[in-house]
């Protein structure tokens, strides 16, 4: 993964960061004393870089968004760069053991939690990834429904040959509950369905481990699984995996930005509501919410909130 993270930097360094030509009001509920800066020059030293967590999927915008923030190289900012998952980062901002997050949406578990400590957050949206479900190239299925991969995972639906592809039992991975992908996937495409007991085999811990085992899986063509797009498009593709359209329309960062694809949500940029306005995560935070901060997240190949 490390590897993959660094090319995404190194391909961000030789296009540069330069600034949008047209600026981006700041977000609703940005406080007056948080208008983005719009200058390219480094805004923070490494020494006083806060402390940024967040989910799996968006370490390569942590690393890109602290190369451009402070001017380290791509490999010094890499190098600098780690994240919890996704429901641990949440409750670190919370307790007081980070400082600013880029992230998922909670999973509702993890939102309880956070009610419970009570410590009041400002929650940007500020681009878009999508819920996208993997197979294996030798799996003849190009594209489901929603309502077909509803009953898979409700268990309505247990082989291949019933949505056109060959007579082999359907083996549905799934993540933990707390989960960033598994929110995802509870609340874009289960929504008040619940879904079938995985086995511990087809329920892997970390999302690399969902898409090695779709990819290794010994009826590896019956395998099938989802991921957030990014992460599998970017920072862990493997050859011989495939990627389904949904309701016919392809997952791509197009597709995505438009809204055409179905399955798509927010990610966020998070502070704690108490955070001193002139903070290092106050000033990184109107950083990132400049025209400079969208323009780093492009060229990381992420997708901005359409303007």
């Amino acid at each position: 993964m490390k590897k993959r993270v660094l090319a995404c930097l190194l391909l961000l360094t030789l296009a540069g960061c330069a600034s949008q030509s047209r600026p981006q009001p700041p977000a609703a509920d940005t406080p007056p004393a948080e208008q983005p800066a719009q200058s390219s020059e480094p805004i923070l030293s490494p020494t006083d870089y806060p402390r940024v967590d967040g989910s799996t999927a968006n370490l390569p915008m942590m690393a890109a968004i602290r190369a451009a923030a402070t001017g380290e190289s791509p490999e010094q900012a890499e190098a600098m760069t780690t994240c919890r998952k996704t429901p641990e980062a949440w409750m670190a901002l919370a307790n007081g053991e980070t400082d600013l997050l880029l992230v998922y949406e909670a999973s509702e578990q993890t939102k309880k939690r956070l009610d419970e400590i009570g410590n009041e957050l400002v929650i940007t949206p500020i681009g878009r990834d999508a819920l996208v479900f993997l197979v294996n190239d030798g799996n003849p299925v190009t594209g489901l429904t929603q309502e077909q991969l509803t009953d898979i995972y409700t268990g309505a639906i247990t082989n291949w040959s019933d949505v056109g592809g060959a007579g082999a039992s359907i083996a549905a991975f799934q993540r933990p509950e707390a989960s960033g992908s598994q929110s995802l996937f509870m609340k874009l495409l289960m929504r008040d369905k619940k879904p079938v007991e995985a086995p511990t085999e087809l329920r892997p811990e970390e999302m690399g481990g969902l898409v090695d085992s779709i990819a290794e899986y010994d009826n590896s063509a019956n395998a099938l699984g989802y991921s957030v797009y990014y992460y599998v498009s970017c920072m862990y593709g493997m050859d011989g995996l495939r990627l389904l359209d949904v309701d016919g329309v392809s997952p791509s960062s197009e597709t995505i930005a438009s809204g055409a694809y179905p399955l798509i949500n927010e990610y966020y940029l998070v502070t704690r509501a108490n955070e001193p306005a002139n903070s290092p995560a106050a000033k990184l935070r109107a950083f990132i919410l400049s025209d400079t901060g969208r323009s780093v997240m492009e060229q990381a190949g992420y997708v901005p909130l359409q303007e």
